[in-house]
Protein backbone atom coordinates (compact mmCIF):
# COMPACT_ATOMS: atom_id res chain seq x y z
CA UNK A 1 0.00 0.00 0.00
CA UNK A 2 1.20 3.84 -0.53
CA UNK A 3 0.24 6.32 1.35
CA UNK A 4 0.64 9.71 0.30
CA UNK A 5 0.61 13.12 2.14
CA UNK A 6 1.16 16.64 1.48
CA UNK A 7 3.64 18.03 3.12
CA UNK A 8 5.47 21.62 3.81
CA UNK A 9 9.20 20.84 3.51
CA UNK A 10 11.52 17.95 2.38
CA UNK A 11 12.41 16.91 5.78
CA UNK A 12 12.26 13.33 5.62
CA UNK A 13 9.96 11.67 8.23
CA UNK A 14 9.92 15.21 10.42
CA UNK A 15 8.34 17.15 7.40
CA UNK A 16 5.18 18.38 8.78
CA UNK A 17 1.43 18.10 7.13
CA UNK A 18 0.23 20.93 4.57
CA UNK A 19 -2.48 23.07 5.41
CA UNK A 20 -4.36 22.37 1.72
CA UNK A 21 -3.38 19.12 -0.27
CA UNK A 22 -3.07 20.69 -3.55
CA UNK A 23 -0.65 22.84 -3.17
CA UNK A 24 1.74 21.79 -0.54
CA UNK A 25 4.87 22.08 -1.97
CA UNK A 26 5.91 18.71 -1.48
CA UNK A 27 4.29 15.09 -1.43
CA UNK A 28 5.49 12.15 1.31
CA UNK A 29 5.14 8.84 -0.12
CA UNK A 30 5.22 5.70 2.16
CA UNK A 31 5.52 2.30 0.89
CA UNK A 32 3.84 0.22 3.79
CA UNK A 33 5.60 -3.20 2.02
CA UNK A 34 9.03 -2.21 1.87
CA UNK A 35 8.39 0.16 4.80
CA UNK A 36 10.47 3.02 2.60
CA UNK A 37 9.32 6.91 2.38
CA UNK A 38 10.32 9.42 -0.43
CA UNK A 39 9.54 12.87 -0.61
CA UNK A 40 8.74 14.42 -4.36
CA UNK A 41 8.28 18.12 -5.27
CA UNK A 42 4.86 18.70 -5.92
CA UNK A 43 5.24 19.99 -9.72
CA UNK A 44 1.01 20.55 -9.77
CA UNK A 45 1.25 23.61 -7.18
CA UNK A 46 -0.84 25.19 -9.88
CA UNK A 47 -3.55 22.71 -11.68
CA UNK A 48 -7.23 22.22 -12.37
CA UNK A 49 -9.70 20.37 -10.98
CA UNK A 50 -8.77 16.43 -10.77
CA UNK A 51 -5.28 16.98 -11.91
CA UNK A 52 -3.69 16.10 -8.32
CA UNK A 53 -5.44 13.10 -7.57
CA UNK A 54 -4.74 11.70 -11.40
CA UNK A 55 -1.29 12.32 -10.65
CA UNK A 56 -1.07 11.00 -7.31
CA UNK A 57 -3.17 7.22 -8.95
CA UNK A 58 -0.58 7.76 -11.58
CA UNK A 59 2.12 7.09 -8.67
CA UNK A 60 -0.16 4.05 -7.38
CA UNK A 61 -1.36 6.17 -3.66
CA UNK A 62 -3.92 3.81 -2.33
CA UNK A 63 -4.76 6.21 0.53
CA UNK A 64 -4.12 10.39 1.13
CA UNK A 65 -4.03 11.87 4.57
CA UNK A 66 -4.73 15.52 4.36
CA UNK A 67 -5.04 18.09 6.84
CA UNK A 68 -7.64 20.02 4.56
CA UNK A 69 -9.53 19.19 1.08
CA UNK A 70 -12.27 20.46 -0.63
CA UNK A 71 -15.47 18.20 -1.21
CA UNK A 72 -15.27 18.03 -5.34
CA UNK A 73 -10.88 16.83 -4.91
CA UNK A 74 -12.98 13.83 -2.80
CA UNK A 75 -14.87 12.83 -5.34
CA UNK A 76 -11.79 12.43 -7.81
CA UNK A 77 -10.25 10.39 -5.15
CA UNK A 78 -13.10 8.05 -4.60
CA UNK A 79 -13.78 7.70 -8.36
CA UNK A 80 -9.98 6.73 -8.57
CA UNK A 81 -10.34 4.12 -5.29
CA UNK A 82 -8.44 6.16 -3.31
CA UNK A 83 -9.40 6.67 0.40
CA UNK A 84 -9.22 10.19 1.46
CA UNK A 85 -8.16 10.89 5.51
CA UNK A 86 -9.01 14.03 6.68
CA UNK A 87 -7.98 16.33 9.49
CA UNK A 88 -4.56 15.17 10.07
CA UNK A 89 -1.61 16.85 11.41
CA UNK A 90 1.89 16.91 12.38
CA UNK A 91 4.81 14.90 10.61
CA UNK A 92 4.72 12.32 8.77
CA UNK A 93 6.66 10.20 11.25
CA UNK A 94 3.57 10.41 13.42
CA UNK A 95 0.72 10.18 11.01
CA UNK A 96 2.22 7.02 9.76
CA UNK A 97 2.49 5.45 13.03
CA UNK A 98 -1.03 6.68 13.76
CA UNK A 99 -2.32 4.92 10.58
CA UNK A 100 -0.37 1.72 10.98
CA UNK A 101 -1.90 1.87 14.35
CA UNK A 102 -5.07 2.00 13.27
CA UNK A 103 -5.26 5.33 15.32
CA UNK A 104 -6.02 7.63 12.93
CA UNK A 105 -9.44 9.06 11.94
CA UNK A 106 -11.22 10.59 9.48
CA UNK A 107 -12.47 14.03 10.68
CA UNK A 108 -13.55 17.59 8.73
CA UNK A 109 -11.00 20.00 8.88
CA UNK A 110 -12.27 23.67 7.48
CA UNK A 111 -8.75 24.92 5.67
CA UNK A 112 -7.93 28.14 6.85
CA UNK A 113 -6.45 29.50 3.38
CA UNK A 114 -8.34 28.87 0.47
CA UNK A 115 -6.81 28.75 -3.01
CA UNK A 116 -9.53 27.89 -5.82
CA UNK A 117 -6.88 30.03 -8.37
CA UNK A 118 -7.79 26.95 -11.19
Amino acid sequence: MIIAIPVIESNGENSQISEHFGHSPFFAFYDTEKEKLRIENNSLEEHGPGDVPNFLYSKGVNVIIVRGIGQRAISFFEQLGIKVIRGASGSVKDIINAFLENKIEDKEYQVKEKFHNH
